[in-house]
């Protein structure tokens, strides 16, 4: 991995983790503002958002993105096709 490599992933994680730490925030004060209207936690707890849900969804898509398709698998995975379409040339 090359230093423009490091530092565009070093860029990603931080903003992932930005993210995650906004979506904590979030959820906490809309599920304190739901706790305080209804009295009941598990009520607050268990009755969803659509705005956490969806936000949820793109968060685990970036961080499949980040952990587990990242420059190593793609270049490993890069490798391997490379390796398949070898075949010498006859003339």
């Amino acid at each position: 991995m090359n230093f423009n490599n490091a530092q565009q992933r070093v860029k990603d994680l931080k903003s992932f983790y930005k993210n995650c730490m906004w979506f904590g925030i979030v959820a906490l004060i809309i599920f304190f503002r739901r706790f305080m209207k209804s009295g009941d936690l598990s009520q607050s707890i268990f009755s969803g958002s659509i705005i956490l849900t969806v936000w949820g969804i793109i968060l685990a898509v970036k961080a499949v993105k980040l952990f587990v398709l990242n420059a190593e698998w793609e270049n490993k995975v890069l490798e391997e096709e490379l390796s398949k379409t070898k075949k010498p040339i006859n003339f």
